[in-house]
């Protein structure tokens, strides 16, 4: 039986960074051959970071690029290594190089280019040739893919399988959202069981700008099964061992059979020996891709009176938030805010602290993210902030051992007030004098962060940036928007984790108890403007997540009207959204590169 020690290199890289990105995969490498590795998989795009965006209209980052090849290749010699990068021929390419022996010995470029969501490749690269190339390393039949590659069902996987791949290495950089963990792994399941192929999944690990990469490296036998797996949100060398007894039985007697169909797609083939070179070993026509997706016709006649109830009832119980896992989800932001901060060349965090259970939250992932001792929370009273939240404030610092500073901010406010009442001749209290309070707050943390040279973290949540319950060049002020993609039901349950996590409250009861309120004005609520949050949050998902309108939503305890109202709260919002901060994203219907609404919109 023919056996493989195969490495996932789950590196933490920084767009843009290619000479500290070359050296991080040197020093890999060469943990790599130490430990004896056949062969060693890196990230998509490992060399430039992703995504790279316009740094790729630049040349000369291009031609970097390329020139960390050749010095990558050089240093490969007893481990094979597959390496993400920029291929520049006529056009570009997102390719994976394989190296041995101190050259490159094969080159797969990238065939299937997405293009929604936050991924723009095709405005970047060309599609890859419908070519294989396979690498034969110990006896074993090795092609290389390139992340979305292995997703679709009659894409370049089909094809090398039956070209004669054992197995396929497909080197990734898969963002994280919320449920795709679980997707990919039934992916890669179903796609190993149909081609009867081994698949190794290499993916990116860390937080780029938006997007948080959760590292999660796959391997699955070719009977589907799952071999090993890498830790999540971690950096490591996973190393697995692969056994790959003959193939051809199960391929022959398998009822989902492989395509007989036979045409003509170049196939190159190399043979890898890593102590004496590559040696080229053939090159011939083999079989084309046939057509393999068989049409699916469902016939449906009208639903009976009780089908009916129980399909209503069934789509309702879809419409509630999504997946959502709070340990991951947790994990995600911490990645996503400590990479922000340090990768944009920042050592501390500034948080406002409003005894409220949204910078609770928010104070304590910057803790995780970047300790205690880089973090200051300061409170910002005015006449409306309530003791109890003044003192809980103090308390949660206390508990989270952090600097903690209470300025109050109601001279500045009524100096303000003054001054408006000088212009206008008035002062009609309202939502000028509430927005007032939160754009001194906004003002004053910033002029800290000018002081300190620290990043403020907003604390808003999507629930509030969604209705533009939120104050332009107020609370929104800041450099990173952590929980920007965190329903405020979901922020309850991220406490809670946090502190199950902790073994006692470390965020205090108080703050997760008390009515939600911005403390603007005398008694202010947040329902006195907006919906309870377990009615709002279900139609918001319906409405963003899920791209309905207010006529086709499922909105139990809310009437028509205001579900209008809110849709058009959403709608008008969008101009503040466009000027908020950046921040990690956790669903694939995330406001920023995910949701691409117009400002001026009629519809």
């Amino acid at each position: 039986m023919r056996k493989l020690r195969l490495g996932a290199a789950q590196i933490n890289v920084t767009v843009g960074a290619i000479e500290d990105n070359t050296r991080k995969i040197l020093d890999v490498i060469a943990e790599a051959e130490r430990k004896g590795l056949d062969i060693v998989a890196f990230p998509e795009l490992a060399i430039t970071g992703y995504p790279p965006e316009d740094l790729l209209l630049k040349p000369e980052f291009v031609a970097e690029n390329l020139r960390a090849l050749e010095i990558i290749a050089a240093r490969c010699r007893s481990t094979t290594a597959v390496v993400g990068f920029v291929d520049r021929q006529d056009d570009l390419y997102d390719a994976a190089a394989v190296m041995s022996a101190g050259e490159v010995c094969a080159i797969y470029r990238k065939e299937n280019l997405p293009n929604y969501g936050v991924f723009d490749e095709a405005r970047y690269f060309r599609p890859g040739h419908d070519s294989s190339v396979l690498v034969q390393l110990r006896g074993v039949n090795i092609a290389v893919t390139v992340c979305e590659d292995v997703w679709a069902p009659a894409g370049p996987i089909a094809r090398l399988a039956r070209d004669g791949a054992d197995l396929i290495v497909n080197v990734n950089a898969s963002p994280f959202a919320q449920g795709k963990y679980l997707a990919r792994q039934r992916m890669l399941s179903t796609r190993a069981a149909d081609n009867s192929v081994a698949i190794f999944y290499v993916n990116l690990v860390g937080g780029q700008d938006e997007l948080v990469f959760d590292g999660s490296s796959l391997l699955y036998d070719h009977y589907g099964e799952l071999v090993g797996s890498g830790v999540r949100f971690h950096e490591e060398l996973a190393v697995f061992e692969l056994d790959l007894p003959s193939r051809y039985r199960k391929r022959l007697l398998d009822p989902r059979g492989l395509s007989r169909v036979d045409a003509g797609t170049a196939r190159t083939e190399v043979v890898v020996t890593p102590s004496s070179g590559v040696v080229a070993r053939s090159a011939s026509d083999g079989p084309a891709l046939g057509n393999t997706v068989g049409q699916e016709l469902e016939l449906m006649g009208p639903r009976s009176a009780e089908a009916e109830r129980g399909y209503v009832a069934h789509v309702a119980n879809r419409l509630q938030l999504g997946y959502f896992d709070a340990a991951e989800t947790y994990s995600a932001l911490v990645l996503g805010t400590r990479d922000y901060v340090f990768k944009n060349g920042f050592s501390s965090c500034l948080v406002a602290l409003s005894g409220g259970v949204d910078s609770a939250l928010v104070a304590t992932i910057a803790v995780d993210a970047v300790g205690p001792q880089a973090l200051k929370v300061v409170g910002l009273p005015t006449r409306y902030s309530s003791k109890g939240s003044v003192d809980d404030a103090a308390e949660l610092a206390r508990r989270l051992g952090v600097s903690f500073e209470s300025v109050s901010i109601d001279e500045i406010f009524e100096s303000f007030l003054n001054m408006i009442k000088g212009v206008t001749g008035e002062l009609r209290l309202g939502l000028t004098e509430e927005n007032l309070q939160s754009r001194i707050r906004g003002t004053f943390m910033m002029a800290l962060s000018n002081f300190f040279g620290s990043l403020v973290l907003t604390t808003g949540n999507k629930s509030e940036l969604a209705t533009g319950y939120s104050t332009l060049y107020g609370d929104t002020a800041g450099g990173f928007a952590v929980i920007k993609d965190v329903p405020k039901t979901h922020v309850y349950e991220l406490c809670a984790y946090r502190n199950q996590l902790a073994g006692f409250e470390l965020i205090p009861q108080e703050i997760l108890t008390k009515a939600p309120s911005a403390e603007l004005r005398p008694d202010q609520r947040d329902d006195d403007s907006l919906p309870s949050y377990d009615l709002l949050d279900p139609l918001l998902y319906q409405l963003i997540d899920l791209d309905m309108t207010a006529s086709e939503v499922f909105a139990h305890g809310l009437s028509r009207g205001e579900v209008q109202r809110i849709e058009r709260l959403v709608d008008r919002a969008e101009y503040k959204r466009r000027q908020s901060p950046p921040g990690v994203r956790l669903t694939e219907k995330s406001f920023g590169k995910d949701r691409r609404m117009p400002i001026t919109n009629g519809s």
